[in-house]
């Protein structure tokens, strides 16, 4: 399902999406797509379909780094990918990779969440 036009006067919505590996990510900038576990799939389609764009910044566990940042183009459906496996991952979604750069978290410690006590982001 394809986003509406962009809706003007709604957030924006960024999310940090964690990657157990860095193999998850390479398909992810090859082929336009992306997959989360099924706890995350009612948040990103709630956020897909009320915000005017939604940003997925990509990190693997234990990295230290941003991988880069891509923008979600569709809502999650419930066909699942062979890419990833059998391993717990929900329905497959469309992604626009914006940037494809690792970055490390340092670069970025002078951005603070305000709806995680004002942390770090990484």
């Amino acid at each position: 399902s394809k986003s509406p036009s962009p809706r003007q006067n709604m957030p924006v919505r960024y999310f940090i999406m964690k990657s157990s590996n860095l193999q998850n990510i390479e398909i992810s900038q090859q082929k336009g797509i992306w997959s989360t576990v099924p706890s995350n799939e009612q948040k990103l389609n709630g956020a897909f379909w009320k915000s005017s764009m939604v940003y997925l910044v990509f990190s693997v566990q234990g990295s230290g780094h941003f991988q880069g940042f891509a923008r979600m183009c569709s809502s999650i459906g419930c066909e699942k990918s062979q890419e990833w496996g059998s391993a717990g991952f929900g329905g497959v979604f469309k992604v626009e990779w914006i940037r494809k750069e690792s970055i490390p978290f340092q670069f970025a410690h002078h951005l603070l969440n305000p709806w995680n006590d004002n942390k770090k982001v990484q």
